[in-house]
């Protein structure tokens, strides 16, 4: 059966704008996701990349100029300077876990709503009565928040190991069970021919 890893962090943008397309990508293959949250801070460090509050002006500018221009294509609203960013992403990420371990309710609809909390809501992802309300809405049980946090930080720590053996450097990320790498929402539509291609 035809499978990806989706590495992301619940505080990039660049992954809200990715919203549910890689899982409707995967249904038109039959593909599984597995959803590995990670610490992007801790990635970046260990990958040489760059905290976007660290940039060049220049590259700070052009990511905001970037980040509304897609927004603005793909039709999702975004305020490209929330409340509450950054904030603790573990919480949320921890339930992202236990909900993925727990199965029975909508992980796309989960991720994407602990997205959008944060980048066109204006709520602070790391409370816990945003993440049970995302996770009540998705159709999974809300005391998943409070449940299974040390499998959720042994995972989320792992995952961030697991994201560099892979070769993943930034989010989101996509690595098909053959070893394809993706980076970028903007890639999504490159995923889609690579499964396409290798069910042929």
């Amino acid at each position: 059966m035809a499978a990806f890893d989706f590495y992301f962090s619940t505080l990039s943008p660049f992954a809200y704008l990715a919203g549910t397309r890689p899982w409707q990508i995967a249904a038109r293959h039959g593909a599984e996701v597995t959803c590995k949250p990670l610490d992007i801070l801790a990635l970046f460090a260990r990958t040489g990349g760059t905290p976007p509050g660290e940039r060049h002006p220049a590259r700070q500018e052009y990511r905001l100029i970037e980040l509304q221009r897609q927004a603005d294509k793909l039709g999702l609203p975004i305020n490209l300077k929330p409340a509450h960013w950054p904030t603790n992403a573990a919480p949320s990420a921890y339930a992202i876990i236990a909900a993925q371990n727990a199965g029975g309710g909508d992980m796309a609809q989960l991720v994407h709503s602990i997205l959008r909390a944060c980048w066109a809501e204006e709520k602070d992802i790391a409370e816990d009565a945003v993440i049970r309300a995302c996770l009540a809405g998705a159709g999974f049980d809300p005391a998943l928040a409070d449940s299974g946090l040390l499998a959720g930080a042994e995972t989320y720590a792992q995952n961030l190991e697991d994201a560099v053996t892979a070769g993943v450097f930034g989010a989101p990320f996509w690595v098909t069970a053959d070893g394809a790498r993706f980076w970028g929402q903007d890639r999504l539509q490159d995923l889609d021919a690579h499964l396409a291609e290798a069910a042929a």
